[in-house]
């Protein structure tokens, strides 16, 4: 009798304007937002002066942006190998018939991804620091090498690596979570054929596991990019941009030139353009994961 009841149109498109009408609301209105003043000079209050491509002229020109960019990309890198790499191996070795407890590796694993960026950042921040920081502890208590302890946040050289560190660490968790459902989707009679046919682990790895879980990997993909495209909280709370614009990201800079320089034109134009380019760099890594787990699968 249930069974035979169905919701009028009417009720079903009532409940789908619900969270529609949310995602226009804070995601398309605000993008559409930024577009439009994009196209003008200025400084947050009353007055708007239209001036075209002008914004858009100096975006391309502005060394800033395209090294802040460059760092983003660099995230976007080290992040891909730190935490999707990572994630992966652990979800072997945690799938392997050696492993105990895989349940408790789970939610250890994805406990760091739980605690707010801002905290993580000033955690590592603590790390670093060059007076009582753990880092420089070790190096001088354990290691016996104070001539190696350092100002670790000062390193302009090496700064980008010290703040993907903790990004790394953060994620690795919940990329072992989303890759632990997609391989119990698996058949297991798949990796006991492998097995008998001689496969080692490297290539049931290679060959088997990561062409199963292909969608699964191009969506850790995309969200790993698209987070790292926009990485903001760890960053400003260990270095605000610095030393100097030396670990400026994107996301960053645009806060800055619209907040603190109060240039809200400019600073919708440099939100456009984060847009486009994370969108470019999505679709170029899905396009380069795709052509190559053609080629494992051939």
């Amino acid at each position: 009798m249930l069974e035979n009841i169905r919701p009028r149109k009417s009720l079903v498109y009532l409940y789908l304007l619900i969270p529609v009408a949310a995602f226009v609301f804070t995601v398309f209105v605000p993008l559409v937002t930024a577009l439009y003043y994009s196209f003008f000079q200025w400084k947050g209050g009353p007055v708007k002066t239209f001036n075209g491509i002008a914004n858009y002229q100096q975006l391309f020109a502005d060394a800033t942006f395209w090294q802040a960019f460059g760092h983003n990309i660099y995230l976007v890198v080290a992040c891909i190998i730190g935490q999707l790499g990572i994630a992966f191996i652990l979800v072997l070795f945690a799938n392997s018939r050696l492993a105990k407890a895989q349940t408790v590796h789970r939610t250890f694993g994805f406990f760091p991804s739980t605690i707010s960026a801002v905290c993580i950042g000033m955690i590592w921040t603590m790390v670093y620091h060059n007076n009582y920081g753990l880092l420089n502890w070790f190096i001088k208590n354990v290691m016996g090498r104070p001539d190696l302890t350092k100002v670790w946040l000062n390193d302009s050289k090496n700064i980008m690596l010290y703040v993907s560190i903790p990004l790394i660490w953060q994620y690795i968790g919940y990329y072992m979570v989303i890759m632990f459902s997609a391989i119990a989707g698996i058949d297991k009679s798949i990796f006991e054929s492998a097995e008998i046919d001689g496969a080692n682990g490297f290539q049931t790895a290679l060959h088997i596991t990561l062409p199963l879980i292909r969608n699964t990997m191009l969506v850790c993909l995309t969200l790993c990019i698209a987070g790292n495209m926009k990485a903001f909280d760890n960053i400003y709370t260990m270095t605000k941009g610095g030393p100097g614009t030396s670990s400026m990201v994107m996301a960053m800079y645009g806060y800055k030139i619209s907040f603190e320089q109060t240039n809200m034109g400019y600073g919708s134009t440099i939100s456009v353009a984060i847009f486009v380019l994370s969108l470019a760099v999505i679709g170029g890594s899905q396009w380069l994961v795709k052509r190559a787990t053609r080629r494992l699968e051939a």
